[in-house]
């Protein structure tokens, strides 16, 4: 925080939410409370609806979405559409809408280079787009179960969970080529790059630990446990806070890892079932975390704090979002009322 061919469906499904995490659903329909009530005991969200931006396609699901805060475009994965939706968010129009990326997970805008990068999961490819056009420039071939993305400007590299392939791709984007694959010991979940330490981070979900990889040699210099944390999945770096949040699936957790000194987990709470999307707001001090459940839980993390202040069902497949330095909010819903909608909001106080 962090992109029309017929739905293709994908060779190894976006999110393997647990045969535990299905139970516990199924347990909270069956008495009655559903989605709504369970994990959702909290503090209400106190947000303003900004827009509710029409998008394109039909209401399957909707994926990672990445914003350039150059041109103020979003664009968000349409994983059942097998596209990418470029939203304007100063008009707050649909820009356009990219075929070609079957069954696409990930999405990644890279200013820097006029260009964004499509995991299409369906194909095993990443593709290329161009930003001001919209075209697909290039393709990468066999890249795995392609999920996350992240780029590191000192190399020009962007790196790409390859899922159920246990490593991440790495890709040379002045040649367009692949030229190393990390391997991680375990099913890749996502990968963040940390611009204090020059690294990136990836979550290990079979392992529930955080690696961390130096991108001038493509080799792991750390491997963290995340005691507390089953099927780590989602993360996102706090820079002035120097740590890690990485979303828990199964047990539906964050944890906080420590990044000054020895790496450790130094907090946890509990959030919402199927928890995904991690966004920080590094003006307020504010993490956002969004699930499967439609939860979306908000943490004051300040001055290393790691405080919980809202809890509360969002919307129905709540499980993306992101945010600007305007402090809004972007997430994609993929059915309000029998269309796929982004809605806009920003926080009241």
């Amino acid at each position: 925080m962090s992109a029309s061919i017929a739905g293709t469906a994908p060779r190894h499904p976006r999110r393997r939410l647990s045969v535990v995490v299905l139970v516990v659903v199924l347990v909270g329909v069956l008495l009655g409370i559903g989605w709504r009530l369970v994990g959702a005991a909290g503090p209400p969200l106190a947000f303003k609806v900004v827009a509710d931006v029409p998008l394109t396609g039909d209401t399957s699901r909707l994926d990672y979405e990445s914003f350039d805060p150059r041109t103020g475009r979003l664009f968000i994965a349409h994983l059942g559409a097998g596209s990418v939706i470029a939203v304007d968010t100063k008009t707050e129009r649909v820009a356009g809408t990219i075929a070609g990326t079957p069954s696409v997970r990930g999405v990644l805008a890279v200013p820097e280079l006029g260009r964004v990068y499509a995991a299409a999961a369906g194909s095993g490819d990443v593709v290329i787009i161009d930003e001001r056009t919209l075209a697909v420039v290039g393709r990468i071939a066999d890249a795995g179960d392609v999920d996350g993305l992240a780029f590191d400007p000192k190399t020009r590299h962007v790196f790409v969970s390859d899922e159920s392939g246990s490593r991440d791709t790495v890709i040379d984007t002045r040649t367009d080529r692949i030229v190393a694959r990390v391997a991680l010991g375990g099913e890749a979940g996502n990968t963040q790059y940390d611009p204090r330490s020059g690294h990136m981070f990836v979550a290990v979900q079979t392992r529930n630990q955080l690696v961390e990889i130096d991108p001038r040699t493509n080799v792991i210099v750390g491997r963290y446990d995340l005691p507390g944390c089953l099927h780590a999945h989602g993360v996102a770096i706090d820079v002035d806070a120097r740590a890690a949040y990485v979303a828990c699936e199964i047990n539906a957790t964050v944890v906080k890892l420590d990044l000054r000194g020895p790496r450790r987990v130094t907090a946890k709470s509990s959030v919402g079932i199927g928890v995904d999307v991690l966004a920080l707001d590094s003006g307020l001090h504010r993490l956002y975390v969004a699930s499967e459940s439609g939860i979306v839980s908000v943490f004051d993390v300040r001055a290393g704090q790691f405080v919980r202040i809202a809890q509360a069902f969002f919307a129905p497949n709540a499980h993306i979002v992101g945010i600007d330095s305007a402090h809004r909010l972007y997430l994609p819903l993929r059915d309000i009322d029998g269309h796929p909608v982004l809605r806009i909001v920003i926080p009241k106080n």
